[in-house]
């Protein structure tokens, strides 16, 4: 008997979407395992298996289907994808991942209107203490109606190598050449940001003009790593207590202790003044984050903004979800190296609740940024745009803007917007912006089905 395995949409898919997966042909009520495997960019294999049961007309379909045992259990119709534990490594905006499904078959076409014309509602994306320039929020965001800057700001290309101080006026540099691109809608922009990234993002926020909006995924509401710089204010690091880091059962290190107390004492200059800001804030939170304490921070953040009459942030808290609040069935980071503490951590998140975090926690991000006031209006002490290059505090002028812009309905071959390059090189005396690969999400971060005969 010939089996026929089903992918809906087939081929090729965003990250972000949902695979609906059957099978036909089966016998009826025959027992059956399905495996995926999924290899990064850096080599490392991501592998998941689940065993079936078809029902009485040979028929499985995982949406409506449990898993019996394997990597997971119970009616899990993204399993496959999601349950495999690690972080994917080098996950690009411009090679496809190559995903191995055990005996499925059958190419169909990618479905749904998805070009629009700009200007867009701009964003600036931001993540964790890894450094590096990640790509693919971006690029997904990109697919849905937003102008997304892809922005690094420590070791990438000639950027500073650690995190010892870190100059919010590079900062400000994106803001106002994102601020002035006629590809982003304003007036105003909003900030993405996870881990350090959204510790940045409230910083920028608390600090900076034209940002009325911010989402911040498990962030502090303290500057943690290195002095934190703007004009003639600095922000002195959280101290770091080594001595409180545990051990688990599985011999992996857990750090959420180390960090001092921000309420109280001299720690107290660390926390980042988010009382001057104007922004509207959505926190999410992961409460078996064990990075660092993500709950108590968001709720400072909250009693910090409530005492001095500002409005109040939305928080939505997830049970049982770990630090990396990835886009939707990108796989659980439970425990991974720490680029600060150079070993092995433990992240925290159990698989079934965490996957279904990050579903929500991506639809209620894109939902808060399209109608967020920052694409309505902005505070009227804003400053007007500046052009990449101009000079910003007090006349200094700063390094190489790294970052790469990702605007929906412009082809790899970098057709461009109006007024920009495909390759764009703006300069002002000695500061070069340099925004390269604008291009668009679903022509480029794919999930690409190989299927074995």
């Amino acid at each position: 008997m010939v089996h026929i395995v089903s992918l809906k949409p087939a081929g090729r898919s965003c990250w972000d979407e949902p695979l609906g997966i059957s099978v036909h042909g089966l016998a009826p009520e025959q027992p059956v395992t399905l495996r995926a495997a999924l290899r990064d960019e850096k080599g490392a294999l991501f592998r998941a298996h689940a065993r079936y049961r078809a029902d009485d007309h040979g028929g499985l379909d995982l949406a409506r289907a449990p898993a019996l045992g394997g990597s997971f259990a119970g009616i899990e119709p993204m399993g496959l994808l999601g349950w495999k534990p690690g972080m994917l490594q080098g996950c690009s905006a411009w090679a496809p991942s190559s995903l191995s499904p055990a005996l499925f078959t059958g190419p169909l076409e990618v479905s749904g209107p998805w070009k629009r014309n700009g200007p867009f509602p701009g964003i600036i994306d931001l993540f964790g203490g890894g450094g590096g320039l990640p790509e693919y929020r971006a690029s997904l965001l990109a697919g849905k109606g937003f102008a997304v800057m892809a922005l690094a700001y420590y070791n990438y290309d000639d950027l500073p190598k650690d995190m010892d101080i870190t100059h919010l006026e590079y900062f400000e540099e994106a803001v106002n050449y994102l601020l002035s691109h006629p590809q982003v809608k304003g007036p105003g922009i909003g900030l993405l940001g996870i881990s350090r990234g959204g510790e940045l993002c409230l910083s920028m926020a608390s600090f900076l003009k034209g940002i009325t909006a911010a989402v911040i995924i498990n962030g502090s509401a303290t500057n943690i790593v290195g002095k934190l710089c703007y004009k003639d204010e600095t922000l002195p690091p959280l101290r770091v207590n080594a001595d409180r880091i545990r051990v688990t059962k599985d011999g992996l290190s857990d750090i959420s202790d180390v960090l001092s107390w921000p309420i109280e004492g001299p720690e107290q200059k660390s926390i980042i003044p988010v009382e001057r800001s104007d922004t509207t804030f959505l926190l999410l939170v992961g409460q078996d984050d064990r990075n660092w304490k993500s709950e108590f921070y968001a709720n400072e953040i909250f009693k910090r903004l409530e005492a001095h009459g500002k409005g109040k942030p939305q928080i939505i808290y997830y049970p049982e979800t770990g630090h990396y609040i990835e886009p939707p069935y990108f796989p659980l980071c439970k425990a991974s190296l720490h680029t600060y503490f150079g070993m092995p951590v433990v992240f925290g998140g159990e698989p079934r609740a965490h996957a279904m975090a990050q579903v929500d926690a991506w639809q209620k991000l894109q939902t808060f940024l399209g109608l967020s006031p920052a694409h309505e209006s902005i505070r009227d002490e804003a400053l007007p745009p500046q052009r990449p290059g101009e000079a910003s505090s007090k006349g200094k002028r700063w390094t190489l803007l790294k970052a790469k812009a990702y605007f929906q309905g412009l082809s790899a071959k970098g057709r461009r917007p109006p007024g920009a390059d495909s390759s764009e090189q703006l300069s002002s005396g000695n500061t070069l912006v340099w925004c390269s690969g604008l291009a668009v999400s679903r022509e480029h971060l794919w999930r690409e089905g190989a299927f074995p005969a």
